[in-house]
């Protein structure tokens, strides 16, 4: 291409830019891209600014956007480029570019081509169907640019027969099925996003109907999020896709790093500018003007540049340089994984290096029917795995369902309903939840804890009862214990303590007073007694009120009559107080640990202080408000037989309405609560109420398994209005004979009794503490007693150390004019001892 009109047309602002103040001189980096890769542009414009931070160099950057359908357009570009200077040509085009590469080693400007394109994600495709023994394969490409590199490998190429697609449309679609013979392989290659699109489009337009046919092919890293549900009944597919080492390698990090979400054509654009910003920096290189039409007669050297690169490629683990080509290769490593709906097996890998490596030890997995079986989230029923992904469940019916499975030979995938409801005849006919999903069609069979009832047997099929054990129960919190130290204080009130207190001091004093001016007192007429009588000084009075509480009594009582005659009235009060404190206090102890105070539904319907619910649009409710309906009707029905004149009124005439209106009484307390939405909500309302005034009916078998699991919860009753539950089938499936006897085949293995005892097993409740109406006083109720003890210990102490002080300050000091002085010590016949002190 003859380029004299770009010299022409980029003349003038050359001279204008060298008359222009001087300033940071800028290293221009030529960027060539394929036009098809729309985002590419972006790309680049944030791989140089980053690398502008990371090296402190002042960047730009030119874009060249490589077009095959208008290349010569292309080539001005270029040329333009170079004409202003260019330090660097970065070649990110799929097949390389040879004028580019040409012109900027004519010019002496370092060329360097990084692959991004998806060359080696053909390569691993090409060995796989090769390793198949395939000859034809539809190629279905997510986005056009990964069309526009694919073409690149297969024109290079490729041994097999391939049929190139854009996506999946209505008529590709119809050129696919009417294509003879039909492709023996079908292969997805695009994003994660975009595999899950074309994927879902191809099982919706019943393109996916052949075992180990289709292959889907990952050009990006997005761990966890590739939809694979669509992989049902008899399909399988295989599973191309990058490596955690991949995301590692492209990031420029260890090889052990946390993989994440990555783009890696992207990830490579950012790291590889990094690096050749880097290397530019390392070398001093300087932009080089030119033109495409006279290249100059001695290029610069360019070996300093390459130097710098070599050394910065070297330091990318598993990424090479080819000095011939001029190219940055990433070595990249695929995953090959066999995926059907019931397991995902690792059968080889694919790497740059290493090429194809099968597992010799793999083969096809035969076909199996596939079933869509509907169930809700209940425990112990169903219930996602914890630590697992969103699909794993486990539960009762995730085990029965593995074992038919096993023996039915199919494979499985739950589908949820929407609203989470086992289903409900609406207002409008139609049935919602897992009944409604069935007639549907949008599922095959129903594993769930689903009741028989006749107006569901009106639009599904139920096979044999698998769990008979069901019914109705009701669950409520254990009430809390109040846990106090000083609880047996609260068996009398505030001013019962305060009065016996107040009487106390009131007795002490009279004591004391009578005592000290009665005529008969020991005190006041010691010759009417023994010697040494009790004196009731006020401090002995005290003593002797606070004693008389003990067992021992208060010990010696006063002498005089009007003394003893208070002394037996205090002696009678005390007897009273005593016998009504223990009294109440045993029977304080015994009603904390009384159990609930309702037992049966009858009892929970008569009562107004615990309230209750259960959850809407489930049969627990139904039972009720078709309880409450029938006692209407029957109450209808009497009225009726009363008033009617042809009747014989005198057989119908009670005080009395003969049939109790309890099941009325009980929906309308539900109603007015309100009805739950799910089970989940209904448990924590119950757990919610600390003082156990909440009751919650529901399924006896899932409150059974609450209660062996939670030490908070108890239920109350018996069950009642026992069903069982049962498979059910879509009407006049053939299903429900072959399910009918693997049922019964597994009860004559007597499966369904291990089963049940593995989810309800009551020694689940050995962690639990026991709380028998025979266990003993805990620590925590009379531990104040202890506390009280040893304050008293502790005040004795105090006053021992007072007496000492006190004493020996209260002894004479000796002078040393004063008379010998000795102390002599006399006894009496109380064992009082008195110190006397003797002068000599």
């Amino acid at each position: 291409m003859d380029c004299t009109k770009h010299f022409t047309l980029f003349h003038s602002v050359s001279l204008l830019l060298l008359l222009a103040p001087a300033v940071l001189a800028q290293i221009n980096i030529v960027t060539v891209i394929d036009a098809s890769l729309k985002e590419g542009a972006g790309w680049v414009q944030q791989s140089v600014s980053d690398a502008q931070k990371k090296t402190g160099l002042s960047l730009k950057q030119s874009l060249v956007s490589l077009s095959l359908e208008d290349e010569e357009t292309s080539e001005g570009q270029f040329c333009s480029a170079l004409y202003n200077g260019a330090a660097v040509v970065l070649d990110l085009a799929a097949g390389g570019w040879m004028f580019g590469r040409d012109h900027a080693a004519a010019h002496g400007v370092p060329y360097v081509r990084v692959q991004i394109s998806n060359y080696q994600w053909m390569s691993a495709v090409d060995a796989f169907l090769q390793s198949r023994n395939a000859t034809d394969a539809a190629l279905i490409f997510g986005s056009e640019d990964q069309l526009d590199q694919a073409l690149y490998y297969l024109v290079e190429g490729s041994v097999i027969r391939v049929i190139v697609l854009h996506g999946i449309e209505t008529n590709s679609t119809d050129t696919l099925k009417k294509m003879r013979p039909a492709p023996s392989y079908y292969v997805i290659i695009g994003s994660t996003s975009e595999l899950n699109m074309l994927f879902s489009k191809a099982v919706k337009n019943q393109l996916v109907s052949r075992d180990s046919r289709w292959t889907l092919v990952a050009t990006d890293v997005k761990p966890g999020v590739l939809d694979l549900s669509m992989v049902t009944g008899t399909t399988a597919v295989t599973l191309i896709a990058p490596t955690e080492k991949v995301c590692c390698t492209v990031r420029d990090v260890p090889l052990d790093c946390a993989c994440a979400t990555l783009n890696i054509a992207k990830q490579l654009v950012e790291v590889s500018m990094s690096k050749l910003a880097q290397a530019l920096k390392t070398s001093g290189a300087k932009d080089i003007s030119g033109t495409c039409d006279q290249a100059p007669s001695t290029p610069p050297a360019t070996d300093a540049f390459y130097s710098a690169l070599r050394q910065e490629v070297g330091s990318w683990s598993n990424v090479e340089w080819n000095t011939e080509k001029k190219q940055v290769v990433p070595q990249l490593e695929f995953s090959l994984t066999a995926i059907n709906s019931s397991s995902k097996t690792e059968i080889g890998s694919w790497s740059t290096l290493g090429k194809l490596d099968l597992n010799p030890d793999y083969k096809n997995s035969p076909i199996r029917r596939f079933f869509k079986i509907g169930a809700v989230l209940a425990h112990p029923w169903l219930y996602k795995k914890e630590g697992g992904l969103p699909d794993e469940f486990e539960g009762y019916c995730m085990s029965l369902t593995k074992r038919l499975a096993g023996s039915m030979e199919f494979d499985f995938q739950f589908v949820l309903p929407e609203d989470g409801q086992y289903g409900a005849r609406q207002k409008n006919g139609s049935w919602n939840g897992l009944v409604g999903d069935l007639a549907k069609g949008l599922t095959d069979i129903i594993v769930a804890p689903l009741t028989m009832t006749s107006e569901r047997e009106e639009v599904i099929d139920f096979v044999a009862p698998y769990f008979d054990q069901s019914g109705i129960s009701i669950v409520i919190r254990k009430s809390q214990r109040e846990e106090s130290l000083f609880k047996f204080m609260t068996v009398l009130k505030a001013e019962v303590w305060v009065s016996i207190v107040a009487a106390l001091v009131v007795t002490g004093v009279m004591i004391w007073l009578l005592d000290r001016y009665s005529p008969y007192s020991a005190q006041n007429n010691a010759a009417l007694y023994p010697a040494n009588c009790r004196k009731f000084t006020l401090k002995e009075s005290f003593w002797f009120a606070l004693t008389s509480f003990t067992p021992q009594g208060g010990g010696e009582a006063p002498k005089a009559l009007s003394g003893r005659t208070l002394v037996a009235a205090y002696w009678l009060f005390v007897v009273l107080m005593l016998a009504t404190f223990t009294a109440n206090l045993a029977a304080f102890l015994t009603v904390e640990r009384m159990q609930s105070p309702v037992q049966s539904l009858e009892a929970l319907a008569r009562q107004a202080k615990i309230n209750f619910t259960t959850t809407n649009n489930t049969s627990v409710y139904e039972y009720f408000n078709n309880m409450a309906t029938a006692e209407e009707e029957l109450f209808r029905v009497w009225k009726e037989l009363t008033l009617n004149s042809t009747s014989d009124q005198s057989k119908y005439r009670v005080w009395d309405y003969p049939i109790k209106e309890q099941y009325t009484h009980i929906l309308k307390v539900i109603d007015e609560t309100g009805p739950v939405a799910t089970a989940e909500d209904g448990f924590k309302k119950v757990l919610d109420n600390e003082k156990g005034q909440f009751a919650f009916i529901h399924d006896a078998s899932e409150i059974r398994y609450k209660v062996y699991h939670s030490c908070l919860l108890t239920e109350v009753g018996e069950a009642f209005a026992e069903q069982p539950y049962a498979i059910a089938v879509q009407q006049g499936s053939h299903l429900q004979d072959e399910i009918s006897r693997a049922i019964l085949e597994l009860q004559k293995e007597r499966y369904f009794e291990v089963l049940s005892a593995e989810f309800w097993n009551a020694s689940a409740r050995s962690a639990c503490p026991n709380e028998n109406d025979s266990e003993g006083i805990t620590l925590q109720s009379l531990g104040g007693v202890f506390i009280a003890t040893l304050i008293g210990l502790a005040l004795a102490m105090i006053a021992l150390a007072i007496e000492v002080l006190y004493y020996k300050r209260g002894q004479p000091k000796v002078n040393s004019g004063n008379p010998k002085l000795s102390m002599k010590m006399n006894g009496d016949k109380r064992g009082v001892i008195d110190v006397v002190p003797v002068y000599h």
